[in-house]
């Protein structure tokens, strides 16, 4: 069994993020791995209730930091607060399909579809998944296509936000697996979204791109969609064993503050062996330190969101 420098054994509901390295200073206050205060976040309120969902874009140009394993992951956390909840891959690579046991390849329809044809409904494309509460609008490389075919489209930035509409009333939150990319498909989903998240993985060379997707956020607010929040910055991949990740998780909370989420997914195996089976790890392994560290941050957002849109009517 690991235990922790304060004590305390990771995946405990006193240490959910599975940290290792934690102290306790003098003062008696718990640190989280983010160096600040560990908070401890509230049980959300049973809903009566849903609707209309609240519009979440994962976004880093970067790949591989974790953007489909966290919207997998937190959408199914996110149900077993009592949340409806809708996943959208908008990524033509469809690893956010493919991770929810579903072959990209033998879709008939995919987003593309709904985007492309205006006789294709929200309905015809929509799946349900393993996850009751949890449902998908898939995608494959059809949806590369689009990025071209956009482009002579009046309002070619507000379509995805067309197509979701009809869906939201249904669904108390809605999230965008988006490209590495920041191009057409990704201003898409950031101009149709209320808040934006951006996984960060604890690695040098993904810092390095935060201050273009940064700009990038900003001139969406000010031109297409001036809603939209940074939900916050979320640290993926960490290892508290490696100085090189204490200290990247430490410039970020030191570069964005309170904009860095408290919790932090370490790294685990888990999550390849979830995506294999094709589930969430919420229900691949229930009790892993991944598992537990997504439930808490289900718990972290939702105490961010305003309350309208994330608690009992």
């Amino acid at each position: 069994m690991t235990v922790t420098a304060n004590g305390s054994t990771p995946g405990t509901p006193e240490n959910p993020w599975g940290d290792t390295k934690t102290n306790t200073p003098a003062t008696g206050v718990n640190l989280g791995p983010t160096r600040r205060p560990r908070p401890v976040f509230p049980e959300p309120l049973p809903r009566e209730t849903h609707g209309p969902a609240r519009v979440v874009a994962m976004v880093n140009q970067k790949g591989g930091v974790g953007k489909t394993t966290t919207t997998i992951n937190l959408g199914a956390a996110l149900v077993e607060c009592g949340l409806k909840v809708l996943l959208v891959d908008f990524d033509p690579q469809g690893a956010l399909s493919v991770g929810l046991g579903i072959n990209p390849l033998q879709l008939d329809m995919t987003v593309y579809n709904l985007l492309m044809d205006r006789t294709v409904t929200a309905e015809d494309v929509l799946l349900e998944t393993g996850v009751e509460g949890l449902d998908l609008l898939p995608s494959n490389i059809d949806l590369s296509a689009a990025e071209v075919q956009l482009v002579t489209e009046v309002a070619r930035e507000q379509v995805l936000g067309r197509v979701l509409k009809p869906l939201l009333p249904y669904y108390d939150v809605c999230l965008i697996d988006c490209q590495p990319s920041l191009g057409l498909l990704t201003i898409n989903a950031l101009t149709c979204a209320h808040g934006v998240m951006v996984p960060l993985e604890c690695e040098f060379f993904a810092l390095r791109g935060v201050a273009l997707l940064m700009d990038t956020i900003t001139k969406v607010q000010e031109r297409l969609n001036d809603e939209l929040e940074i939900e916050g910055l979320l640290a993926t991949m960490y290892d508290a064993r490696t100085l090189h990740g204490r200290e990247v998780l430490a410039r970020v909370v030191e570069a964005f503050g309170d904009k860095v989420f408290h919790t932090v997914i370490n790294r685990t195996v888990r999550f390849p062996d979830a995506t294999v089976a094709g589930e969430p790890i919420t229900t691949f392994d229930p009790s892993s330190l991944g598992a537990n560290a997504y439930r808490e941050l289900a718990r972290e957002v939702l105490s961010r969101w305003p309350q309208p849109a994330t608690m009992a009517r």
